[in-house]
């Protein structure tokens, strides 16, 4: 069926058919409700790719991520499609794999087929995004250190949130701390390690050990066999992620270390899983969908005025949830901070 069709079931022409079904003003209510029956009647559906090429808009965002699998990017999309979909728009998700021939690709493909996009990929740098990315696609950068011009950020309050965490473990009496790391390139993951650092730094009786990790489960599985071998024990384990943390519970398990009874742990994100597991994990909360929320709302004001895109920083609070993992019951008290706060 085509608008023509439509226009003769509704007995009025193609032009009023036409601004009845995209919104427009001048069409009374009673031919507007006529021809929205008739459309239905005839299964009449617009063609998007012919009204973009008028509008030059497509109605769609796209997302490029460092990966699709677990429940941090499933969070991290439900959160960004929700808010998509507010604005009556699609979107499209594509994922890096962590290389960078794939990211180029997956941006070059997005070119012409969204109207903004969100990139979260820990390899992005200023030469990359010049030139695979269109001056004239809107993009926001999500949890990222990269300072572009024409790129706002929406980062989490990762270095926060680390420094509030080891304070936690520090108020309970954890003196022989371990701290399994995230991926090197990530800005998160430096960031968390920078603020477990700078919180351990200088205090009498503390020690530090470090693990690497990748953020996957099987990296912490491997970094808590690696501490129940060593000669001493730590008091207490903070991983950089949740995935991590359950990794090492698991190990932990399977040896019979009791947790926190002998070992206190603790991770970072409060993924959905967090608090079914035996025992309940400590963690800091960042409110994953709420990020992927307010990243989409900043893509769509720098779509609103794509010539004067703004460089500037949100940054998302996180807190401490403290559950039955590390043997305590509440957080410091001075940990209130507000939703999140904007830098130019």
């Amino acid at each position: 069926m085509t608008i023509k069709d439509v226009a003769r079931e509704a007995k009025v022409s193609v032009a009023t058919v036409s601004r009845a079904l995209n919104g427009s003003a001048g069409v009374t209510p009673g031919t507007r409700a006529r021809i929205e029956r008739a459309a239905a009647r005839l299964r009449y559906v617009p063609m998007g790719a012919a009204r973009s090429l008028v509008t030059r808009r497509t109605q769609a965002v796209g997302a490029l991520l460092p990966d699709l699998f677990g429940e941090f990017f499933s969070e991290l999309i439900r959160g960004i499609d929700l808010a998509a979909r507010a604005h009556g728009l699609h979107l499209l998700v594509s994922s890096s794999h962590g290389d960078a021939d794939e990211a180029a690709a997956a941006l070059r493909a997005m070119q012409g087929r969204v109207d903004g996009l969100l990139i979260m990929w820990p390899h992005a740098e200023p030469g990359f995004l010049r030139k695979h990315l269109s001056d004239s696609l809107p993009a926001v950068l999500i949890d990222s250190a990269l300072r572009e011009r024409r790129c706002a950020r929406v980062n989490n309050d990762d270095y926060g949130g680390a420094r509030a965490m080891t304070e936690h473990l520090l108020a309970n009496g954890h003196r022989a701390l371990a701290f399994i790391e995230g991926p090197a390139a990530n800005h998160d993951a430096r960031e968390r390690r920078r603020g477990f650092d700078d919180t351990v730094a200088g205090r009498r009786g503390v020690s530090a050990r470090y693990l690497q990790g990748d953020y996957s489960e099987e990296s912490g599985y491997r970094a808590g066999r690696t501490l129940l071998a060593a000669r001493k024990r730590p008091d207490a384990v903070f991983a950089a992620n949740d995935m991590m943390a359950i990794g090492c519970l698991s190990a932990f398990n399977e040896a019979g270390v009791n947790v926190p009874g002998d070992i206190a742990l603790a991770g970072f994100d409060d993924i959905p899983i967090a608090r079914y597991m035996h025992p309940p994990l400590t963690t800091v909360r960042i409110r994953i969908a709420e990020l992927g929320h307010a990243a989409l709302e900043r893509l769509v004001t720098q779509m609103a005025a794509p010539e004067t895109p703004e460089a500037d920083l949100t940054t998302m609070a996180c807190e401490v949830v403290v559950r039955a993992s590390c043997g305590s019951r509440a957080p410091p008290a001075a940990r209130k901070q507000p939703e999140f706060h904007t830098h130019n």
